[in-house]
């Protein structure tokens, strides 16, 4: 009996290793199969034709509160190969990352290294070398693309007395920061008349009002789309009399709306902190400020119920479009090539208009220099929420694509819109009118 245990434990101590290299191996076939067959449908499965607004096959607007994820993984540790902005992004988070910091064995690792972490801003050819289509890109893309590295531009009109502390002691609940462009005067004047003036706003339900300031963010003509006549005088004296114009000396462009975002979050962290709210937006939508201002101090007292301050709010609230891929169609504005991003978008506020907290505006700053630049603006804003770990909320009052063509006339459609995009000078200043006359009877 006793030799016949002895005999049961020898062999079991044979078999022991046995098995667990047997275990050992069963894993790795496994890892390697799983491995082999996400690259194969990865690199195989290309996305749908999709429009302009380039909503992913099979999504639609997010009804929930919070947006979903993107179907595709965004920030993972695999390269995407090939795609100039994902190498680029690969290489900064192994650069802010402990873990993951180290040599870089790539071609591509060894082309960047010793880099400068503040290079100097102008034409950087190096970016043109890796691109193997850069001379079929469009002129836009190509500057884009030589300037991609540079995100510091001198300030050519600056407004920092513009949220100074006024009579009543507060600092402004509401800051509209408004991406326009120089000759579209029309559009800021209309603003001004309409939705956009600056002064004490009351709430729609005449619960609460807040103190509004709007500033208007632009860049320098672009000589590049033809000739145009000398605006600058004009625009320093619009500056003068108005006092909301901010302006930076690089080509206003569409690819360069994104420095509008980051060189914006750096002026308002030093001259307007202390703004609540952000509301950052085009000049071509209408807005229902008061509709708006209720809706904030609506979320404002939920918080204050749940016994939570507002410090350190991650608040952002918009259109919110999720599951979208890049398009990639060369004949339409958002054309973005597969050798510069692959991959899906995060979910992202369109960017006819978004709002969102001050303090989550001081973490956007601080995480974008984290993030490359990429040129579409609302995207960009979507990859640094992402970056944060937060999920724009979704509301049905923003209109980012419009009311259907038969509400688009009827004053009282417009009851529960906070924002609708677009909309002509003339039509802001009609539809302002109509609804102070009209929406009281609906």
């Amino acid at each position: 009996m006793a030799r016949c245990k002895c005999n049961g434990q020898v062999l079991c101590l044979v078999l022991l290793p046995c098995m667990v290299m047997g275990h050992l191996l069963v894993y790795i076939l496994v890892s390697i199969f799983v491995a082999i067959s996400y690259h194969s449908s990865s690199s195989s499965v290309s996305p749908p034709q999709l429009p302009s607004h380039f909503i992913a096959s099979g999504a639609s607007r997010n009804t929930s509160a919070l947006a979903s994820h993107p179907l595709s993984p965004f920030w993972n540790l695999r390269l995407e190969e090939g795609a100039l902005w994902n190498q680029l992004q690969h290489l900064r988070d192994r650069e802010h990352n402990p873990i993951l910091r180290g040599a870089n064995s790539t071609k591509f690792g060894l082309f960047l290294e010793g880099r400068n972490s503040s290079p100097p801003c102008g034409p950087q050819p190096r970016w043109a070398s890796l691109l193997q289509d850069f001379n079929s890109l469009s002129e836009q893309m190509k500057d884009f693309v030589l300037s991609m590295d540079c995100r510091t531009y001198p300030v050519l009109i600056d407004q920092p007395e513009l949220c100074r502390v006024e009579d009543k002691g507060q600092a402004p609940v509401l800051l509209m920061a408004i991406k326009s462009q120089v000759g579209n005067f029309e559009n800021r004047q209309a603003i001004r008349e309409t939705w956009g003036r600056s002064g004490w706003v009351e709430a729609e339900d005449g619960r609460g009002s807040g103190l509004v300031r709007t500033v208007f963010l632009l860049g320098r003509q672009d000589a590049m789309t033809g000739p145009h006549p000398d605006l600058g005088p004009l625009l320093d004296l619009e500056s003068s009399r108005n006092g909301d114009i901010l302006q930076w000396d690089f080509r206003d462009t569409f690819f360069n709306l994104t420095l509008k975002d980051v060189l914006f979050w750096d002026w308002f962290a030093q001259n307007c902190p202390y703004a609540r709210f952000i509301f950052k937006g085009d000049d071509d939508v209408f807005i229902r400020t008061d509709s708006l201002l209720e809706y904030l101090h609506s979320q404002s007292a939920k918080r204050v119920k749940k016994r939570r301050t507002q410090m350190g709010w991650d608040f952002v609230v918009g259109d919110v479009i999720s599951n979208a891929w890049p398009n990639r169609r060369p004949d339409t504005k958002y054309y973005i090539p597969e050798s510069f991003y692959k991959g899906a978008y995060p979910a992202y506020a369109g960017g006819g208009g978004v709002v969102y907290s001050n303090s989550l505006a001081l973490q956007l700053r601080g995480v974008s220099r984290r993030v490359h630049l990429f040129p579409i603006d609302d995207v960009y804003l979507g990859m640094c929420l992402h970056r944060l770990g937060i999920s724009p909320t979704h509301h049905a009052g923003f209109l980012t694509f419009d009311l259907p063509e038969r509400e688009k006339e009827r004053p009282c459609a417009y009851r529960s819109v906070i924002l609708v995009h677009k909309r002509s000078p003339k039509q802001m200043l009609t539809l302002w009118n109509d609804l102070r006359e009209s929406l009281s009877e609906c």
